[in-house]
């Protein structure tokens, strides 16, 4: 049986959806109903892709690049293109994306709707802060050209807006001048978190890119332990753009995911020892440094049936490391170990965007197989801790945050709000901001002391009228 279509990678909810291509939506000014959402490619992992009210834009529909000026390094495309289109275009002559998340197949629009951010952050900010302009359409006011001097509002609530602003048909963006697309890496094992907050900073200083995995099962003096991830261009080396094919691919759910238990532990154990000690360095094809899980087709099928949830919290950098080991030992206490636990630094540059995710400090990702409540339960935890130490969830990563924990991180909200077209929403929105009122006052109640143990803060629970959704 094939796959619905039309839903996020996170699997929660495999419903068929109503979509439309774009090239036949047609005029906009007619659809005044919030029934519209820009469909990229579902690479969002909650339900900020979702429209199950109305219908679905899907933007991929005759998706072209428009322009490219390989002196100036600009290229113009229209907002269905993938990213992995853009490398092959502007690689051989000496540009690559100055910013790019975890997987390539993300489309140009999505990029921007959830500004997305790498493992440069600390030095080129997110993808936000390279986009000239915007072409933006809306229900009520018809073609736009945004940028930073023409309708500037409007401009900086589309970038991280999730496609709540209007159809973006096109946009124009900078590149990066690199001197090739093979990376220059080097990865270093440590024993414990603390061992890799010595660690990150002067990584952050000397490369442009800087990344760990975490070994999120381990407990005592080699809690967080893993391997720290460092690369630069190489002076010399591919300039194609070209991925290399899947190794492999699942072609089927398993009935109950694998990446559990005794199974997710001897994984750990294997790729921790992988990396010898001390560091390695070696030249790697870019594809592999930067999108390795695309090397294996449908690999969010084996957390199982009823799909996965990934927690993406950012805290400020003084509160890092308590919270950082809080997050983890709050998983391991919950006996829900995460199969790819990510930790880097966000750096000082600050995004154009509203409501963008990324702020200064450390960012953790953490994914679980859904196990129905004990899983939310889990969840609902993590965010209390993250934004007990004054951080952030991440919109576009989650399924199920309540109301108030999406205002807490995000203060400019109600400005999104104010500038969303009337014709288009999200589930998401729906789920978050559309049962917050400027006014309202949520409840704020202290977790156990099993959260809060060690913490220079409150870890609390943000409490409102409106419960989130199990599925």
């Amino acid at each position: 049986m094939s796959e619905p279509l039309y839903q996020s990678w996170g699997r929660l909810r495999p419903a068929r959806r109503a979509a439309i291509a774009v090239a036949d939506l047609g005029s906009l000014a007619s659809r005044a109903d919030g029934s519209l959402l820009a469909y990229g490619n579902g690479r969002s992992y909650g339900d900020s892709c979702h429209n199950d009210a109305g219908t679905l834009v899907d933007s991929r529909d005759r998706a072209r690049i428009q322009a490219f000026d390989p002196v100036a390094g600009t290229l113009t495309a229209d907002a269905g293109i993938l990213l992995s289109e853009i490398t092959r275009q502007v690689a051989p002559a000496g540009w690559f994306l100055p910013v790019t998340p975890g997987t390539q197949f993300v489309t140009l629009g999505g990029a921007i709707a959830n500004d997305i951010h790498g493992k440069n952050h600390h030095r080129r900010g997110t993808f936000g802060n390279w986009v000239e302009s915007l072409e933006l359409e809306r229900s009520d006011q018809g073609p736009l050209t945004c940028s930073r001097d023409s309708e500037p509002q409007l401009f900086a609530a589309t970038i991280a807006g999730m496609g709540l602003t209007g159809l973006i048909r096109q946009a124009t963006i900078r590149l990066l001048k690199v001197p090739s697309l093979s990376i220059d890496e080097t990865t270093t094992r440590f024993d414990s978190l603390d061992e890799y907050f010595e660690l990150a900073e002067a990584a952050d200083l000397r490369h442009e890119y800087a990344v760990a995995w975490i070994d999120s099962l381990v407990t005592g003096a080699s809690l967080g332990r893993g391997h720290l991830i460092t690369g630069d261009h190489a002076a010399e080396g591919d300039r194609s753009g070209v991925a290399g094919k899947p190794i492999t691919s699942i072609p089927f759910t398993p009935f109950v995911s694998p990446l559990r238990g005794l199974g997710l532990s001897a994984f750990n154990e294997a790729y921790f020892r992988r990396a010898p000690k001390g560091s390695r360095r070696r030249v790697v094809r870019f594809d592999s440094f930067f999108y390795p899980l695309d090397r294996i087709g449908g690999w969010n099928r084996l957390y199982g049936p009823r799909g996965l949830h990934q927690h993406q919290s950012v805290v400020p950098l003084a509160a890092g490391p308590t919270a950082v080991r809080a997050l983890i030992m709050r998983a391991q206490q919950a006996g829900q170990g995460s199969f790819l636990t990510v930790l880097k630094r966000f750096g000082a540059v600050a995004s154009p965007g509203l409501t963008s995710f990324p702020r200064e400090g450390y960012t953790l990702t953490l994914d679980f197989p859904h196990r129905g409540e004990r899983t939310l339960r889990l969840l609902a935890d993590l965010d209390a801790i993250a934004i007990g130490a004054g951080g952030a969830v991440n919109p576009y990563k989650d399924a199920r945050m309540s109301p108030e924990t999406f205002a807490a991180g995000f203060a400019r909200w109600a400005e999104l709000e104010a500038l969303r077209d009337p014709a288009f929403c999200s589930d998401f929105w729906r789920r978050t901001a559309l049962r917050l009122t400027p006014s309202r006052t949520a409840e704020r109640k202290v977790l156990p002391e099993t959260l809060s143990e060690n913490l220079p803060f409150r870890a609390v629970s943000i409490v409102g009228e409106a419960s989130s959704p199990a599925y």
